[in-house]
């Protein structure tokens, strides 16, 4: 197995499609814009509305720019190569336990699929209006 084909198999099972394509929450997966952003926000309070990116390796509107270590670093560190932090719902401390060569396999997958040009909103800070559809996290009123 290439290591294209093993991070093929990774995203598959790590559920990035469901976060990172269009469609995906609304029951209707864009699979021509597979990986390409989603058009659905999740809306934590107190911290704003996250959008997942496009992870494709369009220039403009992905990753395109983005080294396969600065990939790499992104999943095992929650960082973007820019410094900023991931959303805080990308499941980045579970990537951070594959293996090197299971990370390095992803970044591959990930610089491998065909690009797709899609800028998605955001992130958006507390109280800035959505462009799109969200899914709120709601708190429990009192404690369980």
């Amino acid at each position: 197995m290439t290591a294209v084909e093993r991070g093929a198999y990774l995203v598959t099972l790590g559920g990035c499609a469901d976060c990172h394509t269009p469609g995906h929450f609304l029951g209707r997966p864009d699979a021509t814009r597979h990986l390409g952003g989603s058009d659905v926000g999740f809306e934590i309070p107190s911290l704003g509305v996250f959008y997942g990116p496009n992870i494709t390796p369009d220039d403009d509107t992905g990753i395109g720019s983005w080294s396969e270590a600065e990939i790499v670093t992104a999943l095992q560190t929650g960082f973007r190569p820019d410094g900023r932090g991931l959303a805080p719902v990308m499941p980045w401390r579970a990537f951070a336990q594959l293996t090197p060569e299971d990370a390095r396999a992803i970044a591959a997958y990930l610089k491998h699929v065909p690009a797709v040009k899609n800028k998605v909103p955001g992130p958006l800070g507390p109280g800035e209006q959505a462009p799109a559809f969200v899914m709120r996290i709601v708190p429990p009123t009192a404690p369980p």
